[in-house]
């Protein structure tokens, strides 16, 4: 429905019942099904620009957040998650109205910091979606760049993964039936897309991503 919000909501949940070492790499092939998907389904509003500038530098930044997941602490990386999230959260419930434009060069910061985030959590949106709003993306064109983008990325992690040998039995035995449940929301949110306010279903989105945030530290 919004363009963007699974693996902020689906990541933590995944962690807490499955752990990180699962749920990185289910998430991660669990994301690029639905964000193909969504990429087809608003191709007109794609903007090759700004798709090439983030892109670019989250191929630097994804390898450093899977090499975390592999050698780093779980405990150390959910919290670290907790963190993102509660932090990304209360800066998109209370930001000021007034915020700057920023120019283009931010991509390569924003693509980077993407690329580590999904690397590691599965979560490139954060950055992505402050330089969406900072650059005053209308709607239509904040989803389709941001599901492009978020398909690339799902692409290079699903890879990294692979090479990384994280797709275990375990992943395997778990990725096909919550395949066909990705499947039944992306159904879903496409019927109703039509009747809910994008701007509610953003908010409620933060709201839940702050709640899942803040069980990751306890």
């Amino acid at each position: 429905m919004s363009g963007f919000g699974f693996a902020l909501v689906a990541m933590p949940l995944v962690v807490q019942l499955l752990g990180i070492h699962v749920a990185a790499p289910l998430i991660a092939g669990l994301g690029l099904i639905l964000t193909c998907i969504n990429t087809v389904r608003w191709r007109k509003a794609l903007d090759s620009g700004e798709i090439r500038r983030l892109g670019l530098w989250m191929l630097f930044g994804i390898p450093v957040g899977i090499l975390g997941v592999a050698y780093l602490d779980e405990a150390l990386l959910k919290t670290g998650l907790g963190v993102l999230l509660v932090g990304y959260a209360l800066f998109a419930l209370f930001r000021p109205e007034k915020l700057p434009v920023i120019s283009r060069r931010w991509a390569y910061l924003a693509g980077l910091l993407a690329g580590m985030f999904g690397g590691a959590y599965n979560t490139p949106g954060p950055p992505l979606i402050l330089y969406g709003n900072l650059r005053r993306w209308s709607h239509e064109r904040f989803r389709a760049v941001l599901q492009s983008v978020f398909a690339f990325s799902s692409a290079l992690v699903v890879a990294g993964h692979l090479m990384a040998r994280h797709f275990t039995p375990e992943v395997l035995n778990w990725l096909w039936p919550t395949s066909i449940a990705v499947l039944a929301g992306v159904a879903l949110g496409a019927v109703t897309d039509h009747y809910l306010s994008p701007q509610h279903v953003r908010t409620w989105i933060t709201v839940v991503t702050l709640i899942l945030g803040i069980t990751l530290f306890f």
